[in-house]
């Protein structure tokens, strides 16, 4: 595929969105698995940015459509199968200028990465590592001395988010 490479600036501004998971057909569509609220909200990006071994680059959406789980795309200059399966695993952003802006007390995902996690009684359990959609409720996957799987509940677990200070405070056992 051609597209064009994305400047350090530009890259450094991109939220990974989903991913390339497999070929899907002879023709060069390539399922992909969305890692948005709605399933079909890629399909809103007419250019998407894939980052494979290290690097992204843009490449456009030339049609695509939900199917199962996730999505079926086509993208530009990917027009055979093996085409296809040189994009498995790549993963898609999306600058972050195009994304609604996140209401009062809300966040995206990436916004949490990285974040110190401490209890109410100032324990600090680690770093959020990542998060997982569990369908009851997102769940951060904490890395400190060990693993904590902490539910996102605000309100409940969740006292405070504090991006400036990189921090979350929590309502949690670190025992747990």
């Amino acid at each position: 595929m051609s597209g064009q490479e994305a400047g350090d600036a530009e890259a450094d501004r991109l939220l990974v969105m989903g991913q390339v998971a497999a070929p899907y057909g002879v023709q060069g569509w390539v399922h992909v698995a969305p890692w948005t609220a709605q399933q079909g909200g890629l399909l809103e990006y007419p250019v998407w940015y894939l980052r494979q071994r290290g690097s992204w680059r843009t490449v456009r959406v030339l049609q695509g459509r939900l199917h199962g789980k996730g999505l079926v795309v086509q993208l530009e200059d990917c027009a055979d199968r093996d085409a296809a399966s040189r994009l498995s695993g790549a993963e898609i952003g999306i600058p972050r200028s195009q994304l609604p802006a996140a209401g009062r007390d809300e966040y995206y995902w990436s916004d949490l990465i990285g974040l110190d996690v401490i209890t109410v009684t100032g324990v600090l359990l680690g770093k959020v590592e990542h998060l997982i959609e569990t369908g009851a409720n997102d769940v951060m996957v904490v890395r400190g001395d060990r693993e904590h799987l902490v539910p996102y509940l605000s309100g409940q677990v969740i006292r405070s988010v504090d991006l400036d200070a990189g921090a979350i405070r929590v309502d949690w056992d670190p025992d747990f």
